[in-house]
């Protein structure tokens, strides 16, 4: 969303831009200044953009199907238009939020506990990896991956659930296959197949959970299982 942060003349009364209607509308809504001392966003295309937008950040990877402009009646410096493109993205990226901390005075039963909680919280992913802190301890690196929305609540977990007195924050571009599931039935019941696409590549895995119930209602093991799933489907 860009936005000047100047004053300008309108009726003959000094006005903040953005307006004070616009601002308030604008709220929870990225905004930044600029050199046009002028109003570029009235109070009607900042409720259209809170109403349709639900993220603001940079253009994604996308195949561009349409383009449109809009033209403006002021002189600006710059080209008074805005632009619209429509597409569709084929291979996914989002920007993660990495939250670390080093443990050395937590039993694993407790640190289970509350990579339980984070999850519930929201997290992409929770791990542990095992390191050497000061003075020769060993201790446990606790990594939880998050989107940026989810960072407050997963910070407040676990300050409350941890024993760490300070967190590193990282922020790190993820790219990511598109994802759908797929219901396969079998003589046995349903099996969940996930498909994963994108960058020229195509991956399906079975879902271990529904394999493993069948397996345990009809006293099989799992290899006999994924093979009658792989009769089922050929």
């Amino acid at each position: 969303m860009w936005h000047c942060l100047v004053k300008e003349q309108s009726n003959g009364v000094i006005l903040p831009v953005p307006a004070p209607a616009t601002a308030y509308i604008l709220r929870d809504v990225p905004i930044y200044g600029g050199g046009i001392k002028s109003e570029l966003c009235t109070p009607t295309g900042a409720a259209l953009l809170k109403h349709f937008i639900t993220k603001f950040g940079e253009m994604p990877v996308m195949r561009t199907a349409a383009i449109s402009y809009g033209m403006g009646k002021k002189d600006f410096t710059a080209a008074n238009c805005v632009r619209a493109i429509l597409g569709t993205s084929e291979d996914s990226g989002d920007t993660i939020t990495e939250l670390c901390c080093n443990l050395d005075d937590m039993t694993a039963e407790a640190i289970g506990f509350a990579e339980k909680l984070f999850f519930e919280a929201g997290a992409l992913d929770v791990y542990t990896i095992p390191v050497q802190m000061k003075k020769s301890r060993p201790g446990i690196l606790l990594s939880v991956m998050c989107h940026e929305k989810d960072k407050e609540l997963i910070l407040r977990l676990i300050f409350k659930h941890t024993t760490t007195l300070g967190v590193r924050e990282n922020i790190s571009r993820r790219y990511t296959l598109s994802r759908s599931i797929v219901s396969v039935p079998i003589k046995y019941g349903n099996v969940s197949k996930k498909v994963s696409a994108g960058y020229g590549v195509t991956k399906e895995k079975y879902e271990f959970d529904d394999i493993a119930h069948i397996a345990r209602e009809n006293e099989m093991n799992l290899f006999d299982v994924s093979e009658q799933i792989k009769k089922q489907e050929n």
